[in-house]
């Protein structure tokens, strides 16, 4: 094993240089004119695969994207890891606040500035790495490995969710290696063993059968717009609880072993409020804020849409008002059941004088690992070793809906392994990634082959 750390460690400068010509090709999965660099995307993986020394290594052609699958299988009797990651990455926009351009990577401050440095090229590219340091040095891995990484993350993961169903046996694995998550703080190492899941909502109000003047008509008639509003406020109460019957029926409530866990991490409520600009936090009474993040389930509305919102003034009484509304799930939420008992109180509390239609967008089932099992206590070993300090166990409030995808299709647990920081401005301008978590996420993942081996 020293010799594969130690390879790790002289070839640092020669993944740095690697990593910026990954994140020199745009792959942005959502916008038709990037096909071409998505494909760009497919091969530099594919390629680095084949230089790792993985074997069966295809690009597969899909509806959309494509995915790149490889396998080294020579190992019998040891266990098998999956390996996930996406090579596609969010747009760029707003290109103006950037401090420098997106796809040509900066180094500053130990920090790689480009889009998808930390959302997944870099963390993805480390497992890559690791591979590669066991086949040059000491010519095999000690256990088996397969990967299978995508380019529609970014946009639904549609693709892989059908790739999945219809090739269990060729993915069958006994664990899931995943690095799309964060780092609790720097220097920390993390295993994130929950997320939570999504119900995703659209709420349309109808009401005159076209816009009219507010003078004219304002007063006699409903305004979607206050109806809209009024509905929404009447989804939760002034405790922070959601007012719709049945929504807390399958939670699965948090442990006390969980609360203390939690409670240790030191977290300053003060500190995160300063860090994002408001006064004082809010949330459901009786939690802290870690414990509504990452454990409780939440009712946001996450845009209005309706009437007159250009500049200067026009007096109209709209015809339509129609909001986007999520709500985060955790463990025992099923988001289908959610979808329902959310149609059927919206119906229930909008008055007559509106139309109302209810749209199921889209959603995502929670999942928490048990912090017991084999491949969560193999990588908390690993990190541990890469780092140097304990690891810590943490949840995250986001959700991930192929995660659950994996440990139901394939019957594998997952691990989620991330190296990022929440601060690395993911989806943002000026996303980076630490460049000493990059190599620490190398190491960790060497010694997670070792660990998750025994």
């Amino acid at each position: 094993m020293d010799k594969v750390v130690e390879y790790i460690n002289s070839n640092n400068r020669k993944y740095i240089g690697e990593l910026k010509d990954f994140l020199r090709i745009p792959s942005i999965s959502t916008k038709d004119s990037h096909k071409k660099d998505m494909l760009r995307g497919a091969k530099f993986v594919s390629d680095k695969l084949k230089a790792a020394g993985m074997k069966k290594v295809k690009i597969i052609k899909t509806k959309r994207h494509p995915l790149v699958y490889a396998e080294w299988l020579g190992a019998p009797g040891k266990p098998t890891v999956l390996i996930y990651g996406h090579y596609d990455v969010q747009p760029v926009d707003p290109i103006e606040l950037w401090n420098s351009p997106p796809f040509e990577p900066t180094i500053k401050n130990g920090k790689i500035y480009a889009r998808g440095a930390t959302d997944d090229k870099g963390q993805m590219y480390m497992h890559i790495k690791s591979v590669e340091a066991y086949m040059k040095t000491i010519g095999k891995l000690p256990l088996n490995v397969k990967f299978i990484i995508e380019g529609e993350e970014e946009i639904g993961s549609s693709s892989l969710e059908e790739f999945v169903s219809k090739n269990i046996k060729l993915l069958k694995c006994d664990t899931v290696l995943i690095s799309d998550t964060a780092l609790y703080s720097k220097g920390i190492p993390t295993i994130t063993y929950g997320l939570r899941g999504l119900a995703y909502m659209e709420v349309e109000v109808t009401g005159p059968k076209r816009d009219l003047h507010s003078g004219t008509f304002g007063g006699a008639v409903a305004n979607p717009i206050n109806i809209l509003a009024w509905m929404i406020v009447e989804m939760t109460d002034k405790n922070g609880k959601i007012k719709i019957p049945g929504f807390y029926d399958d939670v699965l409530k948090l442990t006390k072993k969980e609360r203390e866990n939690f409670k240790a991490l030191k977290f300053s409520e003060k500190q995160f409020a300063k860090e994002i600009g408001v006064k004082e936090l809010k949330g459901e009474k009786g939690y802290t804020a870690l414990e509504r993040i990452w454990a409780r389930p939440t009712l946001d509305c996450n845009g209005i849409i309706g009437g007159f919102t250009g500049k200067g003034a026009k007096t109209v009484l709209p015809s339509k008002a129609i909001a986007k509304i999520s709500m985060r799930l955790v463990p025992n939420q099923d988001p289908k059941k959610i979808a329902r008992l959310f149609k059927k109180y919206v119906k229930e509390i909008a008055p007559k004088s509106v139309a109302v239609k209810v749209t199921d967008l889209h959603g995502g089932y929670p999942l928490v690992t048990p912090l017991n099992d084999k491949s969560t206590i193999a990588a908390s070993r690993a990190m541990q070793r890469a780092f140097g300090k304990k690891t810590i166990f943490m949840r995250e409030g986001g959700s991930i809906p192929i995660v659950t995808t994996f440990a139901e299709k394939l019957k594998a647990p997952p691990v989620l392994m991330g190296l990022g920081l929440n601060s690395e401005n993911l989806h943002s301008p000026n996303e980076h990634f630490d460049l000493n978590h990059f190599h620490l996420g190398i190491v960790s993942s060497a010694y997670f082959f070792e660990e998750f081996a025994k």
